[in-house]
């Protein structure tokens, strides 16, 4: 049985070196005018979850879905990380993502979930992103503007992490993309493979 969250999914935007670098120009313009100095997160509602090897709808409106290849802290008891899962943040493609819209990021089924959390350290994963058995992305998480440890102590400054609750490190820029009727599979040696495939939605 395939294993899902039970708590809160934190998405945390601009901690990939390749992510933040695209988007600086935008932190300079008006309203902020300046890179952010806290974690940017946002929330994956329980109606995004999307078990390993399911079918995922993709609306008839969207041409195309940004695949965001992550890895998830899972916490347990005491605010500990008790494991890690593989985790496919898809999201409507955007130009703005100091606050990205609900309606792009937490449609039904846009956030695929790995099957197992397992107990590894996050900075030794890479992920493989395949489309249609094509490498398209190579995603390591070595070189975190906030390693796991930082990123969990800068948000603990503002908010408490809850058992089951899941924080994930962030995505590397560009996303590839993906349409309904591609496979797509996340691939990691630390984390195994999450693997799902896009469908039209019904009307």
């Amino acid at each position: 049985m395939s294993w899902l969250p039970d708590g809160t999914v934190y998405g945390t935007l601009l901690n990939l070196r390749s992510e933040f670098d695209a988007l600086a120009p935008q932190m300079h313009e008006p309203p902020y005018a300046a890179p952010p100095r806290a974690p940017v997160l946002y929330i994956k509602t329980a109606n995004t979850f999307s078990p390993a090897g399911t079918a995922i709808a993709v609306p008839s409106n969207v041409p195309e879905v940004e695949i965001g290849a992550t890895v998830g802290l899972v916490i347990g008891a005491g605010g500990e990380v008790r494991g890690c899962v593989l985790m496919n943040d898809l999201s409507v493609p955007q130009a703005a993502f100091y606050r990205p819209p609900v309606r792009f990021k937490c449609r039904d089924g846009f956030l695929g979930v790995g099957a197992e959390v397992r107990e590894t350290d996050p900075a030794e994963v890479q992920i493989e992103v395949r489309i249609n058995g094509e490498l398209r992305q190579t995603v390591r998480f070595d070189a975190l503007l906030r390693p796991p440890a930082q990123l969990l102590a800068d948000v603990a400054e503002f908010m408490t992490l809850a058992a089951g609750d899941v924080l994930m490190l962030g995505c590397a820029a560009p996303r590839p993309r993906a349409r309904a009727g591609d496979r797509i599979e996340l691939r990691s040696a630390a984390l195994g493979t999450l693997a799902h495939t896009l469908v039209a939605e019904t009307p």
